[in-house]
C-alpha cells in the first residue's frame, strides 16, 4: 500500500513503480507530480494506492503532512516500524477507507441526482462499472462479512472437526498415525481416520475464505486475529490458487441452505474473477480519481449543510436549484433559507467552499465571486417580486416602503485537520473573528451592495465520514445546530458597534406613519433604514456618519439589540 498527495513531487522511479500509466501524474525530469486525487489498484504490480487531497499537507511545512511525518515517509509509511506493528495506527486505514467511500459516494451522487451539471460529470475519472467491485470493495467486503458472521463460522468449522471423530476406522488410525501416550500409559491419537469418504464443500468453502482474508490480513496489516484451528492456503500454493481458484470454487457450486455459506461463496467468487488468469475480461488496473476535487470536497460540505436539491421547495415553479445554478453561469456552492438577522422573515444563508491545504486562506478572487453570488440570489429575488411572485412568502430581500435591503449573511468554509485520530466532532468555528466586507458606500448598512462575508473551518475528517456514514437524522441535527450558529455568530458582530461600525436603532410605527417618515427624510435615510414585518423601523448609523444623529433623537428612537 502506497499513500501519496496531491500536489506534491515524487520521483519518476517512485511513480513507475506503483502505476502502470502516468494519467496521474504530470513529470518533468526525474519527478513527477500528482495531479489526481483517488484510488488506484495494479492487479500485476499487486499495489493499492491512494492520492489524498492536499488537506492533509500543511500550508506552512516544508514537505510536511499533517500526520507529522514528511511526505517521502508517508509513501513508505508500511516501512515504518510504528506504523507496521502497532494496532494504536489503525486510525490510518479508518481514515483510507472513509476516504475511498467518499469517491464512490461522489460517484453515485454524480449517477444518481442533479447535484452538479452534466457538463462537469467528466470529472470523475474510472474504469469500475456502475455494478462493479474494486479490489477494496471485497477487502472491507471480506472484513465486515468476517466480524458480523465469525461465531457462526467458527460453529460449523468446529461441528466439522467433530463429525470427523464419529465412526472411526481403528485399523487404519493405528496404521498411519503416531499416538501421544498419557501419564498413565494411554495412547491418545491426534488424527482419527474415519469411513465418511465424501469431501465436506463447506469446509472447503471455509478453507479458500480464510485462504483469502489471511492474505489481506498480511499484505495490509489488518490485525484480524483468524483462529488457528482453520485450514489456511499461503505463499506459492495460494498464488497458484488466485490463477485457478474460480474453476476450484465452481466445482463446489451447490445450493447452499445457510444464508451464510451463499453469501461467502459470492465473495470467494468475485475476488477470485478478479485474480483469475483464465479470463479474458481481467483488468490489469482499477481507480476511481478526480482531478478537480474541489468539485467533491463542496458536494460532500452541501450534502451535509444545505437542503437536498431533489427535495424542491416550489412555489409556481420556483425551486432552490435555481437559485443554485445562476443565469450568469455561476454555481452557488451552499444555499438554504433561515431566520433573517433584524425579523421574523427569513433570508438565503450563501456559502462557498474553499478546498485549500490546511492553513491557507482565500484570496481576492475567491472574496470577489462570493459578492457576485450574493447580488445574483438578490437580483433573482427581486426579480421575482417584480413579477408578484416569490420563492417562499416569508423570505423578504426588499421593503418597499423604504426602499431598503435585507442583510444578507455569506459565509467561507474551510477544510482542516488537527488532529487525524477525530472523525467524531466536526469542529466549526471561526477561522477570523471580523467577517470581510464589500460596500459602495460604507454608511448604508440596507444597500444592496454592503456585504459582509464570516470565515470558518471545520473539521475535514468529520466531513469525510459524513459523506458516506451519516444518516439523515443525524444530519439534520447537524444543520438545526449550525444555522443557528451561523446566525448568532452575525448577530453578534453587529450588535457589537466597535466590530461592525454600525449602531442600530428601532421605533414601533404603522406603515403609515413609517412611509411618511422615509419620505420627509429620504435623501438622509437612504441605504440607512428598514421597514420589518413586525412593523419596526430599524435605522443604522455608521461611527462616521452623524448626518442622521438629531433625526434618532427627535424621533426618539430606541437602541437595538438583535
Amino acid at each position: 500500500m502506497k499513500i501519496l498527495i496531491e500536489g506534491e513531487d515524487y520521483s519518476i522511479d517512485d511513480l513507475k513503480f506503483v502505476f502502470d500509466d502516468p494519467k496521474f501524474y504530470n513529470q518533468n525530469g526525474n519527478v513527477g507530480k500528482i495531479i489526481s486525487v483517488g484510488y488506484y489498484h495494479s492487479f500485476e504490480k499487486k499495489e493499492l494506492v491512494y492520492m489524498l487531497p492536499k488537506v492533509f499537507m500543511i500550508d506552512d511545512g516544508e514537505n510536511q503532512t499533517v500526520f507529522d511525518i514528511s511526505t517521502d515517509d508517508l509513501y513508505n509509511f508500511e516501512k515504518l516500524e510504528t506504523f507496521k506493528h502497532d494496532e494504536k495506527y489503525n486510525w490510518i486505514r479508518k481514515l483510507l477507507v472513509y476516504f475511498y467511500n467518499s469517491l464512490t459516494e461522489y460517484k453515485r451522487r454524480i449517477k444518481d441526482t442533479s447535484i452538479i451539471e452534466s457538463s462537469l460529470a467528466f470529472e470523475l475519472n474510472t474504469n469500475l462499472g456502475d455494478l462493479e467491485y474494486s479490489y477494496l470493495d471485497l477487502l472491507l467486503s471480506f472484513v465486515n462479512f468476517y466480524k458480523k458472521n465469525k461465531n457462526t463460522i467458527l460453529y460449523k468449522h468446529i461441528e466439522y472437526k467433530s463429525n470427523q471423530v464419529k465412526k472411526p476406522k481403528w485399523d487404519k488410525t493405528i496404521r498411519k498415525s503416531l499416538p501421544l501416550i498419557s501419564s498413565n500409559n494411554m495412547p491418545i491419537y491426534i488424527e482419527i481416520n474415519n469411513k465418511k469418504k465424501v469431501v465436506n464443500t463447506e469446509e472447503e468453502l471455509l478453507t479458500y475464505f480464510f485462504s483469502i482474508l489471511n492474505h489481506f490480513n498480511k499484505e495490509h496489516q489488518l490485525h484480524l486475529k483468524i483462529d488457528p484451528s482453520y485450514n489456511l492456503i499461503k505463499g506459492e500454493k495460494f498464488e497458484k490458487l488466485q490463477k485457478n481458484g474460480l474453476s476450484k470454487l465452481k466445482r463446489i457450486k451447490y445450493r447452499y441452505f445457510s444464508d451464510t455459506l451463499k453469501r461467502m461463496y459470492v465473495l470467494c467468487e468475485l475476488y477470485f474473477s478478479k485474480t483469475d488468469t483464465s479470463s479474458s475480461k481481467k483488468k490489469k488496473e482499477e481507480f476511481i480519481s478526480v482531478r478537480n476535487y474541489n468539485i467533491v470536497f463542496e458536494d460532500m460540505v452541501d450534502k451535509l449543510f444545505s437542503d437536498k436539491l431533489d427535495e424542491k421547495k416550489e412555489v409556481d415553479s420556483v425551486s432552490l436549484d435555481e437559485l443554485k445554478y445562476n443565469d450568469d453561469g455561476k454555481i452557488i456552492d451552499h444555499i438554504f433559507d433561515y431566520k433573517s438577522l433584524i425579523d421574523t422573515s427569513d433570508i438565503f444563508y450563501i456559502g462557498d467552499s474553499k478546498y485549500y491545504k490546511s492553513g491557507k486562506e482565500a484570496g481576492k478572487l475567491s472574496k470577489y465571486k462570493q459578492f457576485t453570488y450574493a447580488k445574483n440570489v438578490i437580483q433573482f429575488n427581486i426579480d421575482l417580486l417584480n413579477k408578484n411572485d416569490f420563492y417562499k412568502e416569508n423570505i423578504r430581500y426588499r421593503d418597499e416602503i423604504t426602499e431598503g435591503y435585507n442583510i444578507t449573511p455569506n459565509f467561507f468554509i474551510y477544510g482542516y485537520i488537527e488532529n487525524v485520530h477525530d472523525f467524531e466532532e466536526h469542529h466549526l468555528i471561526p477561522k477570523k473573528v471580523e467577517p470581510i466586507k464589500s460596500f459602495h458606500f460604507e454608511d448604508r448598512l440596507f444597500d444592496r451592495d454592503t456585504l459582509f462575508v464570516h470565515q470558518y473551518k471545520i473539521n475535514f475528517l468529520y466531513v469525510l465520514k459524513s459523506y458516506s456514514s451519516f444518516s439523515d437524522t443525524k444530519i439534520l441535527e447537524f444543520r438545526d445546530i449550525t444555522k443557528s450558529k451561523f446566525r448568532k455568530q452575525f448577530v453578534a458582530f453587529f450588535n457589537d458597534s466597535t466590530k461592525s461600525s454600525f449602531e442600530i436603532f428601532e421605533k414601533q410605527l404603522s406603515k403609515s406613519e413609517a412611509k411618511e417618515l422615509v419620505e420627509n427624510n429620504f435623501k438622509l435615510l437612504n441605504g440607512k433604514c428598514f421597514y420589518t414585518n413586525n412593523n419596526r423601523l430599524l435605522v443604522a448609523k455608521h461611527k462616521k456618519d452623524n448626518s442622521i444623529s438629531s433625526l434618532i433623537e427627535t424621533e426618539k428612537f430606541d437602541s437595538l439589540i438583535l
